[in-house]
C-alpha cells in the first residue's frame, strides 16, 4: 500500500493551509487505495537551514533534521498544500524541502494552492523545486481562491467541484507513486 504526505506547508500564526490540508485528508480517506497522513511543518521546528553537509550528502547532524529525514522518507508519494506569498510558495516549505534530498528521490507530488490566484504561481514554483529534487509532478492540481473557497478571506468553505479535482489529483499521485516505487531500493 503506498503512503502518502499531505503536507501543511505554512507555519504562519493563523494560516489557512491546516483547515485545506485537514479537508484533503478527510477526502482522500474515503479511498481504499493508498494510506495518507498529515504532516505538519510545525511539528517539526526546522530553523533556516542549519546543516553544514549539502543534504545531498545525508549527513545529517541535528536531530531536527534526522526526524524530518525519517518521516520523509517513509512516504512514498506527496500532496502539498501550499499558500502563494508574493507569487511563490512559503519560505517554511522551501526551507523544509531544502533540507534533505535523497529522501524526496523518485517520488511524486501533487498539489492544492490557495491565494488570491488560487496559489497558482507558488506551485508553479514548487514544480521547479521537485525537478531538482527528481520528483514527479502530476498534472492535476487544486486551486482555491481566496476570494470564493474562504468566507471573508479566512474560513475554508471550498466549492464543491474541488473534491472531484482533488480525486483526479489523488489518481495521478497514486498511479504515479506505485510506478517509481520500481525505481527506489527495497
Amino acid at each position: 500500500m503506498l503512503r502518502v504526505a499531505i503536507i501543511v506547508g505554512s507555519t504562519r500564526p493563523g494560516r489557512n493551509a491546516e483547515a485545506v490540508a485537514r479537508w484533503v485528508h478527510e477526502c482522500s480517506r474515503k479511498r481504499t487505495d493508498a494510506e495518507f497522513e498529515l504532516v505538519d511543518l510545525l511539528d517539526f521546528s526546522l530553523p533556516l537551514l542549519d546543516e553544514p553537509v549539502p543534504p545531498s550528502q545525508g549527513q545529517y547532524t541535528h536531530a531536527h533534521t534526522k526526524a524530518w529525514s525519517a518521516k520523509i522518507q517513509s512516504f512514498d508519494a506527496y500532496v502539498f498544500v501550499t499558500p502563494e506569498y508574493n507569487h511563490s510558495t512559503s519560505g517554511a516549505l522551501k526551507n523544509a524541502l531544502d533540507y534533505l534530498y535523497k529522501e524526496w528521490n523518485n517520488k511524486v507530488a501533487g498539489f492544492v494552492g490557495y491565494g488570491s490566484a488560487g496559489g497558482t504561481r507558488a506551485v508553479e514554483q514548487l514544480r521547479l523545486i521537485m525537478a531538482e529534487l527528481q520528483v514527479a509532478t502530476v498534472r492535476a492540481q487544486v486551486a482555491l481562491s481566496l476570494r470564493t473557497d474562504f468566507e471573508n478571506y479566512k474560513t475554508f468553505t471550498p466549492a464543491a467541484h474541488h473534491e472531484k479535482t482533488l480525486d483526479s489529483l489523488l489518481d495521478q499521485v497514486i498511479a504515479w507513486g506505485g510506478a517509481l516505487k520500481t525505481l527506489r531500493p527495497g
